[in-house]
């Protein structure tokens, strides 16, 4: 199967991980997803991530988070830009996702960054994905 789009491809391991209660998840690294992974952890969306050095491309291994009665934190992603249609947002038009309860993740020329972050800086991009 090739990968048409690994951050989807992140994204939907994310989600299914978090339907049936895993602790960790493992995907192929990128620098993409190794970014987006640490938005997932300084907004509390995950416990953390770890980058394993494998001889290939290495793994990005991401410790799941649930609150305390079991249920996940991240109730749902959403890819936005994907490769056939790519979605560029300047910063005046970035979505507030769940009236700013979720998070946008933007990549832009400085690097990925979360909607409120991208909008302080007055800087655009592409829009990757949504996550609440």
């Amino acid at each position: 199967m090739s990968m048409t789009d690994p951050l989807a491809d992140m994204l939907t391991r994310i989600r299914n991980a978090g339907m049936v209660k895993f602790e960790t998840v493992e995907m192929p690294l990128s620098k993409v997803k190794t970014g987006v992974a640490a938005i997932l952890k300084k907004e509390g969306f995950i416990n953390d991530y770890q980058v394993l050095d494998t001889d290939t491309q290495g793994v990005l291994r991401i410790e799941m988070r649930y609150d305390q009665n079991n249920d996940r934190i991240i109730t749902n992603l959403k890819r936005v830009s994907k490769p056939g249609r790519r979605v560029y947002v300047k910063h005046d038009q970035i979505p507030k996702v769940m009236s700013g309860l979720g998070i946008a993740i933007i990549s832009t020329s400085k690097g990925i960054f979360t909607d409120k972050e991208a909008r302080a800086m007055k800087i655009g991009g592409e829009l990757l994905c949504e996550v609440w």
